[in-house]
């Protein structure tokens, strides 16, 4: 299955839990792309000891997940790009909506 994974909240145990669900999908031979939007591009500044979301994006794309942050949003919060956030656009989030069998938010 193609599933899509729309991260568009600020909430550590949230973004956590959407991790974890991602790696679990990919575990289980899906494909699987997250799309990070909105505040969702902030992730890797709320990765704590409780929640190590960090830890769980570089197993996820060490496991062939994709992941994609909007551009707009990124430079709205003057961030770059980097690994664990690659600058994507709406293009991209439209194909994910389109490609992908389901396509989840958080």
């Amino acid at each position: 299955m193609k599933l899509g994974i729309v991260i568009y909240s600020n909430d550590a145990e949230l973004v956590w839990n959407a991790f974890r669900f991602a790696n679990l999908a990919v575990e289980q031979k899906d494909e699987v792309r997250i799309f990070l939007l909105a505040k969702g591009v902030e992730y890797e500044t709320f990765s704590n000891e409780k929640y190590p979301i960090t830890e769980l994006a570089q197993k996820f794309i060490g496991s062939r997940g994709m992941i994609l942050a909007c551009g707009t949003c990124l430079k709205l919060r003057q961030k770059d790009g980097s690994q664990l956030c690659p600058i994507s656009t709406m293009k991209d989030l439209y194909q994910l909506v389109k490609e992908c069998d389901k396509v989840l938010t958080f």
